[in-house]
């Protein structure tokens, strides 16, 4: 198996060792691997491919220590097609919620949450992403 070097925060290596201490993992790098794995699975649902999709993307941040905001701006701008609406939202003194709804293909989404998720600085990036087709078929059904 190759060895590979990772540079992360204290903090998050921190976190690391905690929950795999706490869940019964061998060390971090059992824990990076299966976090590497999901990653990774997380946009081949074979279930998703060429179907139009709607997505819903959160990302959080500490907007007085960080440019995020501005970056996320600039992404949003450039993905002006994929993107829909787009909401701002302050949490607590010192985060920011960035909100974005996009709608189009899986490729193009995923490229989006990806390009997020680079950004230095982003505390949490989360999504969900749904068929259009199912919800014209729910619609449909009530």
């Amino acid at each position: 198996m190759a060895v590979v070097s990772v540079s992360m925060p204290d903090e998050l290596l921190d976190r690391i060792d905690e929950f795999a201490s706490e869940h019964g993992y061998t060390g971090r790098s059992e824990v990076v691997r299966e976090a590497a794995r999901n990653l990774m699975g997380e946009f081949e649902d074979q279930r998703l491919e060429g179907r139009d999709l709607i997505a819903l993307v959160t990302v959080v941040f500490n907007y007085e220590t960080t440019s995020v905001e501005q970056r996320l701006m600039a992404l949003r701008h450039s993905h002006d097609s994929l993107v829909t609406a787009n909401l701002h939202s302050h949490v607590s003194d010192a985060y920011c919620m960035e909100v974005f709804v996009l709608e189009g293909e899986l490729t193009d989404i995923s490229e989006f949450v990806g390009q997020i998720r680079a950004i230095q600085d982003t505390l949490t990036v989360d999504y969900s992403v749904t068929p259009v087709d199912s919800i014209e078929h729910m619609i449909e059904s009530a």
